[in-house]
């Protein structure tokens, strides 16, 4: 018997990967948890096999919550299910010990495919995300250039931006000027929006 732990902060999607995992025999749903850090809780209470997590919760994401458990409860596989598969959460996924990472609109029979294949110890990553993947590269862009587009998607103004990140207006603009020749963009907002799209921030 496989057990499994099912997160995801969106209540319908998360009753129903579990239903559809206990029609099988040979899975159980020890856990659900509809956060980051009540994962984190619940896993460790109940130590499953498989940990099943949305890429983006309230709190900690999929990712985090996977590099802990990586450490704290190793012989736990966990898999990415999310709407977000982007060749950049790939890669931060696989980095941070993830053994599967499928798209939410993968079928029933190949999500208990991989929790099967995960829970031996082995792997499983949707064919078209690994692809796009390889072919997309790395990013280009500095963990400060990140930091500082990933602001300026979100519209703060350059003054906002330099206090959250503790630089000066003139460094950030310097970042920004980076970013957005290396993303061959037009301004910051088009650079945030070509680095959000290949999940580079």
């Amino acid at each position: 018997m496989i057990r499994i732990l099912v997160a995801d902060d969106e209540h319908l999607i998360r009753d129903a990967v579990a239903g559809l995992l206990e029609l099988d025999d040979g899975f159980e749903v020890v856990g659900r948890a509809a956060s980051g850090d009540e994962a984190l809780v619940t896993a460790l209470r109940v130590r499953p096999d498989v940990a099943l997590l949305d890429l983006r919760m309230p709190g900690p994401d999929g990712i985090e919550v996977a590099r802990r458990l990586a450490a704290e409860l190793p012989a736990c596989g966990c898999v990415i299910l999310t709407s977000h598969g982007r060749p950049g959460y790939l890669r931060a996924a696989l980095a941070a010990g993830v053994r599967g990472f499928l798209p939410k609109t993968t079928s029933a029979r190949e999500l208990a495919a991989a929790v099967r294949k995960v829970a031996a110890g082995g792997r499983h990553v949707d064919p078209e995300l690994a692809a796009e993947a390889i072919s997309a590269g790395d990013s280009p862009l500095t963990p400060r250039e990140s930091d500082v587009l990933a602001l300026a998607r979100d519209g703060a103004p350059v003054e906002e931006i330099a206090r959250r990140v503790a630089l000066s207006r003139g460094t950030v603009r310097n970042y920004l000027t980076s970013a957005i020749g290396k993303l061959g963009a037009a301004n910051r907002h088009d650079a945030a929006r070509v680095a959000a799209e290949r999940g580079w921030i």
